[in-house]
């Protein structure tokens, strides 16, 4: 039986989660315990992703009720419950992408930061940078919050609050927009925290870059700022002839 699933956690506990297309998720849920003696818990993801806070609604296939796991990924641990908040196993490469492009004492801004990954990896990787994030999901911070004091990070602030409202976070080096549904939005809030020659990765769901880039430079007319793409990154495919894509946007 071929089943497509993701898996949270380590080897000492793990949740695996698969779609909701999958016709026999009993079935399908025994078998990845059995090929994973790690998986203690099978969700089924029963819709796709909804409200501000894009949670996947999900049942419990098999297994036990708490689905609270700590994810080892690049020698770094992620504590996450897959039913409280968004995070994606699969985007560990496109973390590992921007913490190469990081340097060592940047101010680095992550807009709706979940529970953290990137600020996470980019902690670990740069001890002297200084990372600030700002999630609305209160359980999503709360998770980022026990994920600092994990890795013993001391360069990571957690605000639980809407960006969009946040005036006074400062001015960054290098912003950070993993929201591909929206995050085109709230590029304005992105270029009021920035400077000439801050880096903004915007990621999107679209076509191909082009399409992406269209969007950039009709808000760029609306907000009135110059721009310069420099780089490009194809992060997943999403749908059928739609990826998640990144752009990187340097202001000028």
């Amino acid at each position: 039986m071929r089943i497509a699933y993701e898996i949270v956690g380590s080897r000492e506990k793990s949740v695996a989660i698969i779609g909701s297309d999958v016709k026999n998720p009993k079935k399908a849920a025994e078998e990845i315990m059995q090929r994973h003696k790690a998986v203690l818990s099978v969700l089924q993801k029963t819709d796709k992703r909804q409200g501000k806070f894009r949670l996947h609604p999900s049942r419990l296939i098999k297994g036990k009720r708490d689905t609270e796991v700590v994810h080892k990924e690049n020698g770094y641990l992620i504590k996450v419950d897959p039913r409280k908040s968004y995070f994606s196993p699969r985007e560990a490469t496109e973390r590992q992408r921007i913490v190469e492009k990081v340097k060592g004492d940047e101010n680095v801004l992550v807009m709706f930061s979940g529970v953290a990954p990137f600020a996470i990896a980019i902690a670990k990787k740069h001890p002297h940078t200084k990372i600030t994030c700002v999630e609305m999901n209160l359980e999503a911070v709360k998770y980022a919050v026990k994920s600092v004091h994990l890795n013993r990070l001391t360069n990571v602030k957690n605000i639980c609050w809407d960006v969009r409202k946040s005036r006074n976070l400062g001015i960054f080096d290098r912003i950070i927009m993993p929201l591909p549904e929206t995050a085109i939005e709230f590029i304005d809030v992105a270029v009021l925290h920035s400077k000439k020659g801050t880096i903004i990765h915007l990621y999107g769901f679209s076509k191909g870059f082009a399409e992406l880039e269209k969007k950039v430079k009709e808000k760029a007319k609306i907000y009135n700022f110059k721009y310069k793409i420099v780089g490009r990154q194809k992060v997943l495919p999403f749908s059928p002839g739609v990826s998640k894509n990144r752009l990187d946007i340097k202001v000028l």
